[in-house]
């Protein structure tokens, strides 16, 4: 197939803003495709050459692309970059200077579709010593059989830099009127993208077999199904409602959203995005591996860092310490992972995603052997607005963002890339950061695990309560203490031990270890937030609930500069969560 055909036909559909107009360019592009090229098309139509979970990207630096231009039309580096600036557009800078190219070409051979591909495949898998000089002469190598109209779009597609602004969505309805007899093809189409996410792969498989082959289109593992996605409400009542007055909640985990497909010992990990993050969570892919029980599965899952020895949630943001090529096994280490399941799609052989959603929660509680590493994530059936607040202060002071509910009716079907009210985001319209630090009371302790066996996990902290005189929990805190903390704390507070709770200590929460209101330590936390579990300001904001800190974290400093009624009162913390409650921007 000649590169010119493709060039046509981008020149078109870049002349039009007008959606129907693209999709009747596109027809017609479709229309003059072989079927053994309509995958490779399609892939560069949407400016790559692969679906995005094979990992293989284009995107060559634009120094780069400046040196092959420059190579193929013997102009200098210089002149290149001066009309780059003027345009910034390295297309057309490119096509600019092969229209009054010095170097004449005797012989040129006519660019195919299929040339080009290979090149750019070449390009992008280019790496290690000398892979520089390798990409621009392939750059190079085809620019000088390029037309300046064909070097444009392959400079643009080279960089991604394509921008035909032409969506997933519109290509699938070309492909619908192209190769499917008309638009009410689409959704049989649309549904063989969504549960192989690989659009390049349809199109071809509808060109070559017709629609009836996509009737029968089957989920492959290895191939990410795309993301169900929920709506947003900030109302209990509304939520409810819209889900015909009775839901399972769940807890919306801090974390990145994976999804595992198993194919015995085999497991591979699909972010979100469809990215393969495989290789980035060697400990997830082992935890699939011993608690999924059968031999294929897909299964979904929300991974957490978490802070093993005390058992506490960490913040979304230590994950990121895990995004990184190297030094994977010291990251395993230093911020290790837990997985919250949450939907299965497979199971050996047996599609579930247009299985209503009770029916394929009761298949995960089967299926998934618990441990402390892997859990089912947190649930409850609520059919009323009380209950469904209490559950989202739960969720939130856990470290959570808040819940998504899901209907329990019979048309509960997994959508794959789709966002609609079959789940619905259960979060806050407001924010309260936590700018400063407060002084709390040690009232109790935690047995720890893992590295901390034989001290404290975590501290109970509480707030003093002027007005009664009394000790009001408001966290539990785990984080921030090192090794030399951790070894002297049962030494520190063995003085203030005692075998029953005081009585000026309001708890809910049974600590394994009591000690006196005595010993202050400074903590800062992400934010103060309503608790249904600890008694700091009981019902001051909202019946039912008190204050608590999220994400706690000792900050090394002991407050032996005061007594216990020293410590931040009540009222300072009331103070602290009116004032820093700030509403969030509709998303």
């Amino acid at each position: 197939m000649d590169y010119s055909l493709v060039t046509e036909a981008y020149e078109k559909i870049e002349s039009t803003t007008k959606r129907l107009e693209m999709t009747d360019y596109l027809v017609d592009f479709f229309k003059k495709t072989p079927k053994d090229a309509i995958d490779k098309i399609v892939y560069l139509t949407q400016g790559k050459l692969y679906p995005d979970f094979v990992g293989i990207e284009l995107g060559m630096a634009e120094k780069l692309a400046v040196r092959a231009v420059a190579k193929a039309t013997g102009r200098s580096e210089k002149e290149i970059e001066e009309d780059l600036a003027k345009t910034g557009d390295i297309g057309e800078t490119a096509q600019r200077f092969l229209e009054k190219k010095r170097q004449i070409s005797f012989f040129r051979v006519p660019l195919t579709v299929e040339r080009v591909y290979q090149t750019l495949d070449k390009i992008a898998r280019a790496t290690g010593e000398g892979s520089m000089d390798l990409k621009v002469n392939l750059l190079a190598g085809i620019l000088a059989d390029a037309t300046p109209k064909d070097a444009k779009y392959i400079l643009r597609t080279v960089t991604g830099k394509l921008r035909l602004g032409i969506a997933d969505m519109t290509v699938l309805d070309a492909l619908a009127i192209a190769y499917g007899g008309g638009k009410e093809a689409r959704d049989i189409i649309e549904r063989a993208y969504n549960i192989s996410s690989d659009l390049g792969r349809v199109a071809r498989e509808l060109a070559e077999g017709g629609i009836e082959t996509l009737k029968n289109f089957k989920i492959t593992l290895g191939n990410p199904i795309r993301p169900m996605l929920a709506e947003r409400l900030s109302s209990p009542a509304e939520i409810l409602e819209k889900l015909g007055g009775k839901c399972i909640a769940e807890y919306k985990y801090d974390g990145e959203r994976i999804q595992a497909h198993k194919d015995g010992d085999k497991v591979v990990l699909f972010s979100r995005r469809l990215e393969d993050v495989t290789e980035q969570y060697p400990d997830a892919v082992e935890l699939i591996k011993t608690h999924v029980k059968l031999e294929e599965a897909i299964v979904e899952a929300e991974c957490v860092a978490v802070n093993l020895d005390s058992g506490e949630m960490m913040p979304f943001q230590e994950l990121m310490h895990r995004r990184r090529k190297y030094g994977i096994e010291k990251a395993i280490n230093e911020y290790p992972i837990s997985l919250f399941m949450f939907d299965v799609l497979y199971v050996d052989g047996r599609d579930l995603t247009l299985e209503p959603y009770p029916a394929r929660h009761k298949i995960l509680e089967e299926i998934i052997q618990q441990s402390d590493r892997v859990q089912l994530a947190k649930y409850l059936i609520v059919d009323n607005i009380d209950d469904l607040e209490k559950f989202f202060e739960e969720a939130v002071e856990a470290g959570c963002e808040g819940l998504v509910c899901k209907s329990l009716n019979s048309d509960a079907v997994y959508q794959a890339g789709a966002r609609g009210w079959l789940w619905i985001k259960y979060k806050r319209d407001y924010k309260s950061e936590m700018i400063d630090t407060v002084d709390l009371v040690v009232v109790g302790a935690f047995h720890g695990r893992g590295r901390r066996a034989g001290t404290y996990g975590a501290l109970l902290l509480a707030i003093y309560n002027h007005e009664n005189d009394t000790f009001e929990t408001i966290c539990k805190c785990g984080s921030g203490f090192t090794d030399e903390d951790l070894k002297n704390l049962p030494k520190m507070l063995e003085p203030y031990k005692i075998d029953h709770k005081h009585p000026r200590v309001n708890s809910n929460l049974e600590a394994d270890i009591w000690f006196l209101p005595k010993m202050v330590i400074e903590v800062i936390g992400a934010e103060i937030t309503l608790s249904p579990i600890h008694t700091c300001a009981r019902d001051v904001i909202r019946k039912g609930s008190g204050l608590a800190i999220r994400f706690p974290r000792f900050t090394g400093k002991y407050r032996t500069d005061k007594s216990a009624e020293d410590a931040t009162t009540i009222d300072e913390i009331i103070e602290m969560y009116k004032k820093q409650l700030k509403k969030i921007e509709a998303e």
